[in-house]
């Protein structure tokens, strides 16, 4: 059995290749993507070659990790059904081609455990679950954790921690941006430029900037014994100013990677009409159109989400 992917070759530089792939097992499921998302955080550094020191890095690699397809086979052993739509967090099935974090092909084999059926009717937007349940992951490291009063970025990531902490309960967040492009898209929160917000006594703020310099601004509006959370991917070492985080008696906390039980919760919100995926996906291409597909995911600041359609390869 064979797969058309995308290999990122080396840094800028990527092709659309036909690739054989694993024989499924017993527990796997073979899936025919729909869709798949490029990430403007992980992929992006894969894609210019600045991604720090990483579990299975290296070129040649498939990316990818929010793909949407069908199960046309389900071994016995999977515990799914053939024709459910499902969300596939990435793939490892493509022999000596690595995948990190290999979605982003036309078909692919996956342990059953690892894919979610999601509901017919979020189509494409069912992508965005990977980065809802990181969403979800920055807001709830432990239960009963304090819920963030300033986002910083509004990007589809910021989005979606701002509207998380609405649908969670939580009072209305102020998300910071300075791009008025990205300024509007706000759902029962407000977005405004850091300049004009005054205001130096925030609890909680999480920050997606992935900007490593930004820690001795943020630091400055905390309120004392205030936290930050990183929730951003950044490609350097981080660094901030020890007296004002001392004075203020500073945390910080480090948002890692999504678990299970994170996809599962924002899939439960999204079902009971809390939490919306609308107004984040802003581009669109097929898959011959990849190279131009991650070009303006990564350089056109308009491209919120990016997502490719794979529905013709099938």
């Amino acid at each position: 059995m064979q797969t058309d992917a995308i290999v990122i070759e080396q840094p800028e530089r990527l092709s659309l290749t036909r690739l054989d792939l694993d024989p499924p097992a017993d527990e796997d499921v073979v899936v025919d993507v729909e869709w798949s998302g490029i990430s403007t955080g992980t992929e992006r550094l894969l894609w210019t070659g600045r991604m720090p020191p990483f579990p299975g890095m290296g070129y040649p690699l498939v990316p990818g990790y929010e793909s949407v397809g069908r199960i046309v086979v389900a071994g016995p052993a999977s515990g799914r059904h053939e024709g459910d739509r499902v969300f596939v967090p990435g793939a490892k099935c493509y022999g000596p081609v690595r995948g990190l974090f290999g979605g982003a092909a036309a078909r692919v084999v996956v342990p059953g455990s690892r894919v979610l059926p999601v509901a017919e009717s979020l189509e494409e937007r069912a992508v965005l679950l990977a980065l809802a349940a990181t969403a979800r992951h920055a807001l709830v490291p432990v239960e009963g954790a304090p819920l963030p009063e300033l986002v910083v970025g509004h990007g589809v990531l910021g989005r979606l921690i701002a509207r998380l902490t609405v649908a969670m309960g939580g009072p209305a967040p102020v998300v910071w941006e300075r791009n008025p492009e990205r300024a509007s898209g706000a759902l029962g929160y407000s977005v405004v430029d850091p300049a004009d917000d005054d205001r130096r006594d925030y609890g909680v703020m999480c920050d997606v900037s992935g900007d490593g310099a930004i820690l001795d601004s943020l630091i400055g509006r905390l309120a004392p014994g205030g936290e930050i959370v990183l929730a951003g991917f950044y490609e350097g070492s981080l660094a901030f100013d020890f007296v004002p985080a001392f004075l203020r008696e500073v945390r910080m906390r480090v948002a890692a990677q999504w678990r299970p039980g994170d996809l599962e919760a924002v899939s439960a919100l999204i079902d009971a009409g809390r939490l919306s995926l609308d107004g984040l996906i802003t581009h669109r291409e097929t898959v011959d159109r990849a190279d131009q597909a991650y070009r303006a995911a990564f350089g056109d600041p308009s491209c919120l989400k990016m997502i490719l359609d794979w529905r013709a390869r099938a």
